[in-house]
């Protein structure tokens, strides 16, 4: 099996490739090949099979049919211009998150040979008006160019599903915490950095107010989910190949608390409190209070408590000094 990983280069991305690199099969068949693409060459991941790093820009039609051909079996589409950047840089949005959704797809409907295909989409595809709680079903309605983005995305996963072009689904991901690595362009990325940093013993500033709540899932819970959501039969898919991936909501006084649970009091020290207009501009919109019952059927599963966030951070990524 010849498994494509768009998005290769980033958090998501890399771990994905290792946990695949540790099953070495997926869908029942052994693994021979992972390539990873990004804009610049990924990382390279350590396997018992054949490991491609490669630079593509899927905003560019040409630049994506170099990377495929018709032995890739399953495709993670990953790759995507984040929340805040895409607002900021409406332009760049539209080229990687629409436009480069449609490259990809376009390319592999010339393939004519139908693999999986894998989509993260994002929880922020709902908002607006529609009331609580929000269900697999309940009508997109995003507030953000990013959400519009990705609503548009999984039309295409599901209009080229019917077609036969390929075997899709997408799965709306929470928001990750604890990611590691960098603070990144999202608006998001303070729900980790307020965690990350005093773990690591750095201080870090909350941009909202510590009863801000919002719908969480740790990196490792959401990697196994993606393993998972590429083995589900297509035909437990149903006419509806898009779906929420399961997360749980906490505020930000939960998590803080579960870090003092697990780490002790002194992180949270390392916490100040400067509200940002900016910030809270874009996440006030966005939704906490959703019902992910699909994927559950299928098998896909949330985090028990936030404590397993910081213990899985703890655990899998913090920085060994």
């Amino acid at each position: 099996m010849h498994i494509l990983i768009i998005g290769g280069g980033g958090v998501v991305g890399q771990k994905l490739a290792h946990s695949l690199a540790k099953r070495c099969e997926l869908r029942g068949q052994a693994i021979s090949k992972i390539t990873l693409a990004d804009i610049a060459d990924p990382a390279m991941v350590d396997a018992p099979f054949e490991v491609a790093c490669v630079a593509c820009d899927i905003s560019q039609p040409d630049s994506v049919a170099a990377i495929l051909g018709a032995d890739i079996d399953v495709i993670y589409h990953l790759a995507a211009i984040v929340s805040a950047h895409a607002e900021e840089d409406f332009d760049a949005g539209l080229s990687i998150n629409l436009m480069g959704t449609l490259n990809l797809l376009r390319g592999v409907s010339k393939l004519q040979t139908k693999p999986v295909v894998v989509f993260t989409s994002s929880i922020a595809v709902y908002g607006g008006e529609v009331p609580d709680p929000i269900l697999d079903h309940t009508f997109l309605n995003p507030q953000t160019s990013y959400g519009a983005q990705k609503a548009m995305g999984e039309l295409l996963i599901n209009d080229f599903s019917r077609k036969g072009y390929i075997d899709g689904r997408s799965f709306r991901l929470p928001t990750i915490s604890v990611r590691p690595g960098k603070p990144n362009r999202a608006a998001s990325s303070f729900m980790s950095s307020i965690l990350r940093e005093p773990l690591n013993g750095q201080e870090a500033i909350c941009p909202v107010s510590d009863d801000f709540p919002h719908y969480y899932l740790s990196l490792r819970k959401c990697v196994e989910n993606l393993i998972l959501g590429a083995e589900i039969d297509a035909s437990d898919l149903g006419l509806n190949r898009c779906m929420m991936m399961p997360g749980k909501m906490w505020t930000i006084r939960q998590m803080i608390d579960a870090m003092t649970a697990v780490a002790g009091p002194g992180p949270a020290k390392l916490i100040r409190f400067e509200e940002q207009a900016a910030i809270q501009e874009i996440v006030k919109g966005w939704r906490y209070d959703l019902r992910p019952e699909k994927s559950l059927k299928l098998g896909l599963s949330a985090d028990e408590s936030f404590r397993d966030n910081i213990r899985y951070y703890l655990e899998d990524d913090k920085p060994v000094v």
